[in-house]
């Protein structure tokens, strides 16, 4: 399968997000300045604000909703470093949610996403791969956040081997994201957009490390 494609389309989108927000930033430049003031009114709202973001991300990360919305938007109102903690908590929860979900009620709900020969691939991966497999896809861009969450509860994988998986696998893409949402209000030292960048092409490595491992009933790539 040709993972590379998508993966360029969207570690190019990264690293010109990234380039620009870093130019904004030594031009002291605020790229959309209403941001800085809507983090402020959400930071008067006290600790509520970050259990509403987390309990509506896992309310609509469980179903298929974009979790990329999530992850700009934290990066916004909570900045990088408490964003990327919120993001993490509120994907592992809405991961856990599915996957668990799935396994009770047998992948009726979700039967349908099971069919198409790209999820084949996925479930064979993860049945015979554990936690490599959930990490290494959970980097690929190509793999959407709820169908992979779907896909894992209809394979064999073990839960923990899953949730750890998930953590490892989505952090890189998150703190990447995460770091730009900050970026746009200007708060974001050059140092951390540097890390995201970094975090943005370790995604390459998983990519990789997913389309070449081999099945026990395949050749090596």
């Amino acid at each position: 399968m040709r993972w590379w494609r998508p993966l360029l389309a969207g570690l190019g989108l990264v690293l010109v997000a990234s380039l620009v927000a870093l130019v904004a930033r030594a031009y002291g430049v605020s790229v959309v300045p209403q941001f800085g003031e809507l983090r402020r009114v959400v930071e008067s709202a006290g600790a509520w604000a970050p259990v509403v973001f987390v309990l509506l991300q896992v309310l609509l990360n469980v179903p298929p909703f974009p979790r990329t919305v999530f992850t700009v938007s934290a990066g916004v109102l909570f900045g990088a470093v408490a964003g990327t903690v919120l993001t993490l908590v509120a994907t592992a929860i809405a991961a856990v949610v599915a996957f668990v979900l799935v396994r009770i009620t047998g992948g009726r709900m979700v039967a349908r996403y099971a069919v198409h020969p790209r999820a084949v691939w996925v479930r064979r991966r993860l049945d015979h791969h554990g936690t490599l497999a959930v990490t290494s896809l959970r980097l690929i861009p190509m793999v959407p956040f709820a169908v992979m969450n779907y896909l894992s509860g209809l394979s064999q994988v073990r839960f923990w081997p899953y949730l750890v998986g998930t953590v490892v696998g989505c952090a890189p893409g998150t703190i990447a994201i995460v770091a730009l949402g900050d970026a746009v209000t200007g708060h974001l030292p050059p140092s951390l957009l540097m890390i995201s960048g970094a975090c943005a092409v370790l995604g390459l490595a998983g990519v990789v490390l997913a389309a070449r491992r081999p099945l026990p009933d395949e050749p090596p790539a």
